[in-house]
């Protein structure tokens, strides 16, 4: 009588690895094709510069109407939360080496730039 009870033991494991549900729908939305960045990665990076130096850290993405990144809104020179700002970088000058992000300018440069101000204007 136990061998008669062992297959259908197996049979009640293995079914539902032979036959998982897949929703292939929701499952192609979130693959990335090699070398895509993904906003939510991106989001809280720290950013560094070509010496190695800590920069700042990717505060937003931005896009434009046709759905194109725009800009890449790093927080730099915040010490605790104060004192920063916010400048918008090119996505193509950030570089992507070791699961890090690199930006060739310094800290200083990414300064003295023009400010880059977020806004929660719904209406524009």
């Amino acid at each position: 009588m136990m061998a008669a009870a062992a297959p259908a033991a197996y049979a009640q494991t293995t079914a539902p690895m032979q036959n998982p549900p897949v929703n292939h729908t929701t499952q192609s939305a979130f693959t990335t094709v090699s070398g895509d960045l993904r906003s939510s990665e991106l989001i809280g990076s720290t950013v560094y510069d070509v010496q190695n130096q800590d920069i700042g850290s990717v505060k937003d993405v931005v896009l434009n109407r046709d759905g194109k990144v725009s800009a890449v809104v790093i927080d730099v020179g915040a010490f605790l939360g104060m004192g920063g700002k916010y400048v918008g970088v090119s996505l193509n000058d950030l570089k992507t080496d070791n699961n890090r992000l690199t930006l060739a300018q310094t800290k200083s440069q990414l300064q003295s730039a023009q400010p880059y101000h977020l806004t929660n204007d719904n209406n524009q």
